[in-house]
Parts: C-alpha cells; sequence; structure tokens
C-alpha cells in the first residue's frame, strides 16, 4: 500500500520527521479542528472527493457547512452479512490478521505490541493469549462510520490518550503506533465469537473517536461510532478458538499482505465456542 506523498516526507525525511515532532509537541491540532470545524474549509470538500473519487451518491444528500460536516457523513444505507454465525467487518478498509502468542504478544512491521500494551489491563489481556488480532486501516477515501460485528452486550469506553501519528505504512516503519496513538477500547461480550475487545485507534493530528453508545445491548450492524476528521484504525482481539477466517482471505493474509474489505461484509466464521 503506497503511501500519501505528504507522509512520505513527514516520516522518511529528517526534516518531515522534525516538522512532525513540532506539530505534536505544539497541539497544532487545536488549530486544525477549529479550521476543519469552520465554513472556511468548505472549498476542501469538492477537492478531497475528487482526489479520492468518492462516489458521492452513496451517501444522504446534505449542504455540508464545513469539512467536518462532510466527514462525518452518513450513508443512505448499510447493508451487512445478518447469518449470526458470520463474523462481518465493522468498516471500509484494509485488513491484516496477526497471531497472538501465549505472552499475548504480536508483531507488526518492526514493532512487537503486547494486548497490555494496546488497553493497559493485564488481566484482561492475559484472556487473549493465542488468539487472533484483526487490524482494519482506514483509509481517506473509506466511510468512518463502524458498525457492531454481532448482537451482544458493550461495556465501558475505556480512553487511553496519546500521540496521532498517521497509520500508512511510513509510520508504522519508525514508530510503533498501536501502544502510542490516542486510543479507546471497549469489551464486548457478543453472542458468537465469545468476548471481543474493539480497540478505535486515532491518527494523523485530528484523530477524534465518538463512541455512540456504552454499558447497552446492541444488535448487528447497529452504527457504533465515527472517526472525527481523520483516517484511523480498528483492532479486534477474539480468544483463541473463537473464529476462524474466510479461505478466500487467508491466502493473502498469511502472506502479511493487507485485503480490501467493505463495511459489512462476511470476513470469518464462529467456532461455535459457547461464552464462558
Amino acid at each position: 500500500m503506497k503511501n500519501d506523498k505528504s507522509v512520505e516526507f513527514l516520516y522518511k525525511t529528517a526534516i518531515g520527521r522534525t516538522i512532525m515532532r513540532i506539530m505534536l509537541k505544539t497541539h497544532m491540532d487545536r488549530i486544525a479542528v477549529a479550521y476543519l470545524k469552520s465554513p472556511f474549509s468548505k472549498p476542501m470538500i469538492e477537492k478531497y472527493v475528487k482526489k479520492h473519487n468518492i462516489r458521492m451518491e452513496e451517501f444522504k444528500k446534505s449542504d455540508f457547512h464545513s469539512f467536518r460536516d462532510f466527514f462525518a457523513r452518513k450513508r443512505n444505507s448499510i447493508t451487512f452479512d445478518r447469518d449470526p454465525e458470520h463474523l462481518i467487518s465493522p468498516c471500509d478498509g484494509f485488513l491484516s490478521e496477526y497471531e497472538i502468542n501465549r505472552d499475548s504478544i504480536f508483531h507488526i512491521k518492526g514493532s512487537y505490541y503486547s494486548v497490555k500494551d494496546l488497553i493497559k489491563y493485564e488481566t484482561l489481556a492475559d484472556e487473549y493469549q493465542n488468539g487472533i488480532c484483526l487490524i482494519f486501516r482506514l483509509c481517506a477515501s473509506d466511510y468512518h462510520h463502524y458498525c457492531h460485528i454481532d448482537d451482544g452486550y458493550q461495556g465501558k469506553n475505556h480512553y487511553i490518550p496519546g500521540g496521532l501519528h498517521s497509520v500508512q505504512p511510513a509510520a508504522f516503519e519508525k514508530y510503533p503506533i498501536f501502544k502510542t496513538n490516542r486510543r479507546t477500547w471497549t469489551l464486548m461480550a457478543t453472542e458468537n465469537f465469545g468476548p471481543v475487545v474493539q480497540i478505535n485507534i486515532g491518527a494523523f493530528v485530528v484523530g477524534g473517536i465518538v463512541n455512540l453508545k456504552e454499558n447497552s445491548r446492541f444488535s448487528k450492524g447497529d452504527e457504533m461510532g465515527y472517526f472525527d476528521l481523520a483516517g484511523s484504525t480498528i483492532v479486534l482481539l477474539f480468544q483463541n478458538g473463537r473464529i476462524s477466517l474466510c479461505e478466500k482471505l487467508l491466502s493473502d493474509l498469511k502472506k502479511h499482505k493487507e485485503v480490501r474489505v467493505n463495511q459489512g461484509m462476511w470476513i470469518g466464521v464462529s467456532k461455535n465456542i459457547k461464552t464462558r
């Protein structure tokens, strides 16, 4: 997957990395957010749509008052696989899969991560030893709302402060993004896939995360939340023996390639192990 030219500059040149450090330390995100929420940002919308080939007919018609309004746009409808034992993608994006070893550690592009790094909760992290980590990397052109993958109950939304690096490949080569970026995590008791941890990770200077509910029941396909103003990442953690991914995806995933998926798409199946 290619990086944007601006990301290449910021992460692959000495000058760019210096600029990035200044941006993160001086809270330039506040200036960027103020601008993107203002009417002055409206001219950006047409250029953004053309650059990323966004099909606006798929979205509800609206007179956007700012770029932020446009970024938070909603689809006319969401189509998803309704088979209870089928795991669906929570979002549009690029999917990758990693095995979590018995020490709750997995390896991504030069960085080692533990489940505890992501959620700061050691006791819970231990329950995902030998499980599966699914990573969904959203791009600028993607729909930035995410949905529930099953019926079940959602617990509290836990917020972890952090930086806001890009989630494009060039950034992974320099920084352990998932344990340094701002994020939220939620434990979900799902009916068909057992206890699932979902981690929503903010990205690139202004990455806001909006979760719509907590401590409540949900249904498969319900909107769970959305990312505000920047491309981001979703991580799903499954316990050992809970799911298997579709064969049509596995050949590429086993080569550590990212696979394009869409929200609601069937990506795996339940192994029918009951939640303890």
